[in-house]
């Protein structure tokens, strides 16, 4: 029990700090971008070198550094695509009289690109791990993907809470393509899918004499579920969450108001 409590602890620390990093990276002078990839890229290649050397070893410690290293894989896709290294063939402005599946499209070839370097990066890693005795890399990448797909239809389609004034100076034209409404058809059956994976995630934790590896791997992958949940709440919650990265979140969103899109 202490170890999974642990591991959850890890896991909520790694996703704040993690976040905190890259929104941090996002909000400095464009001329540190480059350094800011440089530095993420090297955590990228130190992440591989951990991946390959956790594939067989089924310990705790072998779980928390495949979970780790999965995270730093994910951290540098994310870069890509926030700083505006990796994203689209589609030109910034798209016309406010567009709309239906043609803007649909205009939003999918914003992010094209970087949607085509995520099937990249999993689907290899998907297809060297499956057969490893240790694939928490592996799931730890799939659970992110799905979360964060899930996250970006639920934003198209419409929430409260688009976290605009999130985005850094590079992605601001994408405002055009978040919608906020109180809610969206997609978002119950988001919602129901990824409180079902978490589930069948903590049932495993509930069996008595369950192996330190499953044990560590579970509670790992299923506090990173909880985490996706609860942000997928947090897109319809009845309050602004931008304040948990943001000091002054007014400031921001009327800094990003007198900005043209």
């Amino acid at each position: 029990m202490l170890a999974c409590l642990g591991a959850c602890v890890f896991v909520v620390l790694v996703w704040y700090a993690g976040t905190g990093v890259i929104l941090l990276a996002d909000r400095r002078p464009r001329n540190t971008y480059l350094a800011s990839m440089m530095a993420a890229t090297a955590i990228l290649v130190a992440a591989v070198f951990g991946i390959v050397r956790s594939r067989t070893d089924t310990s705790w410690t072998g779980a928390v550094l495949g979970f780790a290293c999965g995270i730093a894989v994910w951290g540098w896709l994310e870069m890509t695509f926030l700083l505006g290294y990796v994203t689209g063939p589609r030109p910034p402005r798209c016309s406010s009289r567009c709309h239906g599946w043609r803007h649909f499209l205009h939003a999918f070839q914003a992010i094209l690109y970087h949607e085509l370097t995520l099937l990249a990066v999993i689907g290899t890693l998907t297809v060297t791990e499956w057969h490893s005795a240790n694939r928490v890399a592996m799931w730890t990448l799939l659970i992110l993907w799905g979360m964060r797909t899930s996250a970006k239809l639920n934003l198209f389609l419409g929430v409260r809470n688009t976290g605009s004034e999130l985005l850094p100076e590079p992605l601001r034209y994408l405002r055009v393509y978040l919608r906020r409404r109180p809610l969206n058809l997609l978002f119950p059956f988001s919602i129901t899918a990824a409180t079902t994976l978490l589930a069948l995630l903590v049932r495993p934790l509930l069996t008595p004499g369950l192996g330190e590896f499953p044990q560590a791997a579970c509670a790992l992958l299923a506090s990173l579920t909880a985490l996706g949940v609860l942000e997928h709440w947090m897109l319809v919650a009845p309050f602004s969450v931008a304040r948990l990265w943001v000091a002054r979140p007014r400031r921001a969103a009327a800094a990003l108001k007198e900005t043209p899109a």
